[in-house]
């Protein structure tokens, strides 16, 4: 299945839908300035286990980086998923760096 993620910043947040434009997932933000935190990642229970978080992870990170954002990672999924993904390091704001 194919999924497609777009932004709807008059709901802060993107969402990742199927073909039938079904919403399969969510990611909420709030934008100040050129800061951008992302608060909470939600993937509808009939689509988990397909991919739809990390596909919905690499897409706003992919424009955060594109609109030369930093980004705030609140969400405990995106937090996860940015350990795993260091290609994004220099664009995330963190007050701590785990030593390992």
């Amino acid at each position: 299945m194919a999924f497609t993620v777009t932004d709807a910043p008059e709901r802060e947040r993107f969402e990742a839908r199927d073909e039938t434009g079904t919403t399969a997932g969510l990611v909420t933000y709030q934008l100040t300035g050129s800061i951008i935190a992302y608060t909470h990642t939600e993937v509808a229970p009939e689509f988990e286990g397909q991919g739809v978080g990390s596909l919905l992870a690499r897409a706003v990170m992919d424009d955060a980086r594109e609109k030369g954002r930093t980004v705030v990672p609140i969400c405990p999924f995106l937090s996860g998923w940015l350990e795993k993904h260091p290609e994004y390091d220099g664009i995330v704001a963190r007050s701590t760096r785990k030593v390992k």
